[in-house]
């Protein structure tokens, strides 16, 4: 069975960091694209940022220069360094794989606040 697993969440105040991991089941993970959404509260979830099998990275405007999308193969895990977090970072996060758009894992909350 198919599983991610999305870990390193938590409670952060504006200015620090977080670094969430995204542990993947999928014998096709190195092949490929990885990408981390978020969901706040009310609203649509939105792609935050997204590695190919390649490495090459893309990102939402709203975390450009803050958040760093990687991934180890060897692994099968996908991680995000988020640095400088805003108060409208908060949120949960998931990871989700191009190749199977309908798979989700649970999700890690991301609280950013004094």
């Amino acid at each position: 069975q198919v599983q991610l697993v999305e870990s390193g969440g938590g409670l952060v105040q504006p200015g620090g960091s977080l670094r969430l991991s995204c542990a993947a089941s999928i014998d096709i993970f190195s092949i490929s694209s990885m990408r981390w959404y978020r969901q706040a509260p009310g609203k649509q979830r939105e792609l935050v940022a997204a590695i190919t099998s390649g490495f090459s990275t893309n990102y939402a405007d709203a975390v450009k220069g803050r958040f760093t999308i990687s991934r180890d193969n060897a692994k099968n895990t996908v991680y995000l360094q988020m640095n400088n977090l805003k108060p409208e970072d908060t949120a949960v996060y998931y990871c989700n794989s191009a190749r199977l758009p309908r798979v989700w894992g649970q999700g890690t909350q991301v609280t950013v606040s004094s």
